[in-house]
């Protein structure tokens, strides 16, 4: 008697390589798979929290230097000045169009 068909549990993995609980019973050869999950065995997806964790140490991991805050401060620092800058240039241009030419 040959099978063909039979239901094989296992489980998939994060690479989408699947385990299977036991070795089917069929002869080796191409087969169709369909996978469906089952009901109440989903796992749970991290949490904020464990995936800021993992994101910290696959930086370290490709040598990933944080800048130091004195950096960050300096450069918030000239990116306002710049809009700062910006704005009193615009408002300057739209004074012009308000009064007419510069004399």
């Amino acid at each position: 008697m040959h099978l063909t068909e039979i239901v094989v549990e296992g489980t998939l993995k994060p690479d989408g390589s699947l385990e299977l609980d036991q070795k089917p019973s069929l002869l080796p050869g191409r087969v169709k798979v369909t996978v469906k999950p089952l009901p109440g065995t989903s796992i749970p997806r991290p949490g904020l929290a464990e995936v800021i964790v993992q994101i910290q140490k696959d930086q370290q991991a490709r040598g990933f230097v944080r800048p130091l805050a004195k950096d960050s401060d300096t450069e918030q620092k000239i990116r306002q000045e710049d809009d700062d800058e910006y704005d009193q240039r615009c408002q300057e241009l739209w004074l012009q169009t308000q009064s007419g030419p510069p004399t």
